[in-house]
């Protein structure tokens, strides 16, 4: 490796580490940050009340570092990350998560060019794989909160159409749920209402809030409430239809993960198991494993497999991957 490349690597790794320390102090020094924003904006209802102007443009912030949000702002893929980021309601801004990534490229190249020797083309490869992870991390939190979210929402929807057949109002309703359940569903609708009450038009809210909450069932309670607002009908019983079938669909859906645990497990196995042996030959015999990332022929049958192992994931992961 040239003394440029090297140069430019340690600059990279050292800004990023100097930034996430940063973000570290800030997060130690202000732990109450959450609460804070939480009575900022009880304050400002409060004064919305009193007749008082605010500003209610909402500012987009991705990063903490004034510098480096006029960056990611500028750039427009950093767009699906935000996105990613709002809908696994990570604590920290999308910039966190870009300079993590960047660390973590950073670290996985360098450790696989320097230390094990590895050709540029595997270094690189590595260090992006490596790279990924702070993603995946956000991708996996954001399954498992829309999963939560669809559990809420039958619930809710039966809420909200005893409130309407109670004679409340459909915002009343909405309030109920809101209140009654926690994050996501409760969080969604919560901001959802406040649109409302800021003056947005009811489809206007109803939609920012699918395009928040990447939600299937979601989809079909904004249809029909829009529908409902346009052409009129019973709301209510549709919205306990829409409940019974989001139950419905959760029995089927446990039927098909039960039947197609066994092909997931055998997915799983098999990704291992080449690491798995990797691993236990370079504690055992280190010489014998090392030739295979020293000499050409072994890079060249290592690159090959990765990818055969990464096509091989993808098939078997659609294989088992059935929707309902």
């Amino acid at each position: 490796m040239t003394i440029f490349t090297s140069t430019v690597i340690i600059f990279i790794v050292a800004v990023v580490v100097i930034e996430l320390l940063f973000y570290a102090y800030r997060t130690i020094k202000h732990p109450d940050r959450a609460k804070i924003k939480q009575k900022l904006k009880k304050i400002a209802s409060e004064r919305l009340d009193k007749g008082e102007t605010l500003d209610l443009e909402r500012k987009r912030v991705l990063s903490d570092v004034p510098l480096l949000n006029a960056i990611l702002l500028r750039i427009t893929m950093i767009d699906r990350i935000d996105s990613l980021r709002y809908q696994a309601n990570a604590k920290y801004p999308t910039g966190f998560f870009i300079l993590l990534a960047l660390l973590c490229f950073a670290s996985g190249f360098s450790g696989a060019y320097l230390y094990f020797n590895i050709g540029i083309l595997i270094s690189i490869a590595l260090g992006l794989i490596v790279g990924v992870l702070p993603i995946f991390y956000l991708n996996v939190k954001k399954n498992m909160r829309i999963k939560k979210f669809q559990a809420q929402l039958p619930e809710s929807l039966d809420l909200m159409a005893r409130s309407l057949r109670a004679g409340h109002a459909f915002s009343t309703g909405m309030k109920l749920a809101a209140e009654e359940f926690e994050d996501p569903l409760g969080t969604e609708f919560g901001l959802t209402l406040d649109e409302i009450n800021f003056g947005l038009g009811v489809p206007e809210a109803l939609k920012n809030l699918v395009s928040r909450v990447d939600c299937q069932d979601l989809n079909f309670f904004v249809i029909a409430v829009i529908l409902q607002r346009e052409t009129g009908g019973n709301i209510a019983e549709v919205m306990e239809n829409i409940a019974y079938l989001i139950r419905e669909r959760f029995k089927l859906y446990g039927q098909i993960k039960t039947l197609a645990a066994e092909g997931k497990l055998s997915m799983y196995v098999l990704l291992a198991l080449p690491f798995f042996v990797v691993a236990v030959l370079f504690f055992s015999n280190p010489n014998y494993i090392m030739k295979l990332f020293t000499d050409p022929v072994g890079r060249v049958l290592c690159g090959v497999a990765l990818v055969m192992m990464v096509i091989g994931a993808i098939v078997m992961r659609r294989m088992v991957d059935i929707k309902v």
